[in-house]
């Protein structure tokens, strides 16, 4: 006879998982001194489950048109190319303070992460962006959340654009 495992979920842990959609890791925040930066250089905007801290891209510096045919730049010398674009770079963080429990916190993070993720084409290349997460997050349905962290990215981006940080 065979070994049956006497506990139910015994098939669930062993049907095989796909991978969650995550964050491309060129759009992903990593370094703390970023973090740093956003926080203390972007416009905040805030609401009862989220703050989003949006520090808009460097302006763009002119430079001379790419080398096309042959065509070479003043003195003979071949024209610089334009540098490359940077993708919008994106952090997410929940304080222990505002969410006790590790699982919470992470589920929180895994939520609005997969938000940002649906929202990367309307992100504006070079912008750094750090959402806080807050307590009333943890209760919170993603159809809250989501309608909260468009509000904000959305109020975030004017005031950055206008040179207000609040």
């Amino acid at each position: 006879m065979p070994a049956v495992p006497s506990w139910p979920r015994a098939g669930a842990r062993a049907a095989p998982v796909s991978p969650p959609e995550v964050l491309p890791a060129s759009h992903r925040m990593l370094r703390s001194e970023d973090f740093t930066a956003a926080v203390r250089s972007g416009a905040r905007s805030g609401s009862r489950r989220l703050v989003v801290h949006y520090c808009a891209a460097p302006g763009e510096v002119l430079t001379a048109p790419p080398v096309q045919d042959g065509v070479q730049g003043a003195g003979g010398a071949p024209a610089p190319a334009a540098a490359p674009v940077q993708p919008a770079r994106i952090g997410v963080v929940v304080s222990k303070k505002q969410v006790a429990r590790a699982t919470h916190r992470n589920r929180i993070k895994r939520r609005v992460r997969a938000l940002l993720r649906e929202r990367l084409d309307d992100l504006e290349p070079g912008a750094r962006i750090v959402v806080r997460g807050l307590a009333g997050a943890d209760g919170a349905t993603s159809a809250e959340l989501a309608a909260d962290l468009d509000r904000l990215l959305a109020r975030s981006r004017a005031l950055a654009h206008t040179g207000r940080r609040r």
